[in-house]
């Protein structure tokens, strides 16, 4: 099953540019450990270049990342806005990151709806629960004896636009109706 995670990167972007208007340099965090992050970064980087906008790159790297510095070069560097390229080492620290976009009063934009409970912003990505679900119906026809090599891949079809207006409250983001009416 495809979640079409990187190919959506530009819309996600496109998305941030709406949300906050005016935004003209987003700050990336991205992990170059994992090979995804590095795939995702580049779609980002020829999105920018289409939108006339300028990426940060807010790399961190290890088991204990630097968030509290990335945060502070997206500060320094004029940032608007950031994304989170989602991989295994940023995932485990949702909370630890929407904590510093708050603070830092930067909007945020993920690419899974795991982000929006512990406080992230917004939003944009395949919906996850129907990937599950169709995930199981795959496991079930292989234990009933169909082989992996006869099952189609699938593109994921649903997709959700989760915008969490506690957060945008908390720093201060007023969302436009236009945007609202669309999540």
């Amino acid at each position: 099953i495809s979640r079409l995670t990187r190919e959506l990167s530009g819309k996600r972007l496109e998305l941030l540019k709406e949300v906050v208007p005016g935004l003209s340099r987003v700050g990336i965090l991205w992990t170059a450990e994992s090979e995804g992050s590095v795939l995702s970064f580049k779609e980002y980087q020829s999105t920018a270049r289409a939108l006339k906008t300028q990426l940060q790159s807010l790399e961190v790297r290890g088991p204990e990342p630097d968030l509290e510095g990335a945060f502070q070069s997206a500060k320094t560097g004029r940032a608007g806005a950031i994304i989170a390229i989602g991989s295994t080492l940023l995932s485990r620290r949702r909370k630890q990151i929407t904590n510093y976009a708050i603070k830092h009063r930067l909007p945020s934009m993920y690419d899974s709806s795991l982000w929006i409970e512990p406080g992230g912003l917004i939003s944009y990505s395949s919906n996850d629960a129907e990937s599950y679900r169709r995930a199981a119906w795959m496991v079930d026809k292989i234990l009933k004896g169909t082989k992996p090599a006869d099952i189609p891949v699938e593109q994921a079809m649903k997709f959700e636009f989760v915008i969490n207006l506690k957060t945008a409250k908390a720093i201060t983001l007023t969302i436009p109706q236009s945007v609202l009416f669309r999540a």
